[in-house]
This record gives C-alpha cells, structure tokens and sequence, in this order.
C-alpha cells in the first residue's frame, strides 16, 4: 500500500476535511479526494462519510487511522529529525500571547540558548496560532484554547489566577473588600473600566465567576496588551482584571491594590500544543519537556 496514500488519510481524519487537510498537505483540494478514492478502492471499504462541514471517519476508518498514524508519525519524526541528533543548534518557533510569552516561556527557555537552541516567536490570538501551528509555522504553541481534533496535541502548562485591581485611590473610594463584599458588583460602578478588548474578556469572566453579573459599562479605556492596561491602572485610569504574575510586583510594592480576595479566584488554563507527531523532534521535545517542568513553580 502506497505510504503517500496513508499519509493523505490520515491528515484527512484529523482534519476532518478534505480541503483542511490539502492546505496541510500541499496539494489540490481535488488531488487529495482522488487519493482517498484510490485508498478506498484498494481497501474496497469507504473510508469517510461527506457531510456539509468535511466528512466523518466510517468504524473502518477510525481503525486504519488507530493501525497505521502511530507508524506513519514515527516515520515523520525520523525523516523531519535528520542530523539534528548531531546538531549543536535548531531554532524553535514559539507561539503565544505576548504577555505571557515575554513573561513566563521566553525567560524559561533561556537556559536552553546556552546549549544551541534558536528561538522564534509569533503573538497572535489562539485560533490564529492555532492554525499557524497545524500548518506548520509554529512548533509549540501557548495557549488557552484548547486545540481540538487530532492534528494537535495538547498538555495542561498552568492556571492562571486573574486579580481585580486599581490604583489605591480607586481603592480608598470604593471602600475596601468588605464594602465590595456587602454591596456586591454596584460599589463598582464610578470606577472606570480598563481592557484588552471591547467584549471585556477578562473583566466579563471575573464578573460572572464572582458576583454572578455582566459587567454594566463598557470600557474607558482598551490597550490590546496586558501590561499596558496593568500601566493604566498603576497610572489611576480604573480597575482592570489581569492574571496575577502579571501584576504581583505591582501589588507587593503598593502601586495597585487587590481590591477583593475571594475565596475561590478565577482561573484559566493554558496548554502548551504541538503538531502530532512532532514531540520526537529532539528540539521540540527539549523545549516542551523545559517548559513543563519549570511551570510547576509558577
């Protein structure tokens, strides 16, 4: 059986579609669905089933992809790997929030510069990184979107607790954290809101996880980065949500204050991604296997 005919399925069933997995690939949209009706023949079993959002793997798909992906990826790394084995240097193209990655995963990685490693970034939102890392452009991705079908791989890196702060003047005003406490959400309300965007993602995730409302006023101020908005709120421009590493040097030295400590704070997640079958990059895996192990501190 032709390995170039199984390397096409088996993007295809973790694409979930035809012209997905020909971007992948390389090829025509039309070339692919040739090539699967070739596999299909030899097989004489029907490997997918069309729908109007790509196709669905039949039980027989589902168990060629389960015999012959593992084998095919080990093939990939072994091909994509070459001499790196020998190699002193390999640069590694790393995804994520700019926030974050400044941070958190590029202080991290240091260590790994002295042994010969490069390294590339890219800032972007999760679904743009997301497919930039299927497609190739990125070896690892930080992320808080969890990448879904099986092109990806993803692992749990660390949660991130998100802090209500403002400057202590905002604070003096409001009350303090048992004012907020009685009063709830509405001790809020002349205190001017500061954001990374229109929707309020954070302030609009700290809102329903702890006083069970929707943020009432739009934003006086939006600055598509975290620590702009963290400058803003140590400047007196309102209150802002931001994820606690973020800010703790701001909170320790007393230029922002917490303003409420609830008993359970809200949480996200980031994964750190990679393409399937890429972890056997002795590059890649060094770096992954890196940033795992020095999250647990964070």
């Amino acid at each position: 059986m032709d390995l170039a005919l199984l390397r096409t399925f088996v993007t295809v069933h973790r694409a979930g579609s035809f012209t997905r997995a020909a971007a992948l690939l390389g090829l025509s949209q039309p070339a692919v669905t040739s090539q699967i009706r070739v596999l299909e023949r030899q097989l004489g079993r029907p490997l997918f089933l069309r729908n109007a959002r790509g196709v669905t793997a039949t039980t027989i798909g589902d168990e060629l992809a389960h015999k012959v992906a593992p084998h095919l990826d080990a093939l990939t790394e072994i091909t994509e790997a070459g001499l790196d084995q020998e190699s002193t240097t390999r640069t590694l193209h790393l995804a994520g929030p700019p926030e974050f990655t400044a941070e958190r995963a590029l202080p991290a990685l240091t260590p790994l510069i002295a042994q010969g490693l490069s390294i590339r970034t890219a800032f972007g939102p999760a679904e743009e990184l997301l497919t930039g890392l299927a497609a190739g452009h990125h070896d690892l991705t930080v992320t808080t979107a969890r990448p879904r079908g099986g092109l990806l791989t993803a692992t749990p890196l660390c949660d991130e607790e998100h802090v209500l702060i403002a400057a202590p003047r905002w604070a003096a005003r409001v009350g303090g954290p048992a004012v907020l406490q009685a009063r709830g959400v509405r001790a809020l309300d002349p205190v001017p809101l500061v954001e990374v965007h229109e929707s309020l993602p954070l302030i609009a995730r700290y809102w329903s996880a702890v006083f069970d409302a929707k943020p009432a006023a739009s934003a006086s101020v939006i600055a598509a980065d975290l620590r702009a908005v963290l400058a803003c709120v140590t400047a007196g421009a309102g209150l802002a949500v931001l994820p606690r590493y973020l800010c703790s040097a701001a909170l320790d030295s007393g230029e922002v204050v917490a303003l409420l400590d609830p008993p359970v704070p809200p949480l996200r997640t980031y994964f750190l991604a990679a393409r399937t079958g890429t972890l056997g990059l002795p590059h890649i895996a060094r770096a992954h296997e890196w940033l795992l192990r020095t999250a647990v501190d964070w």
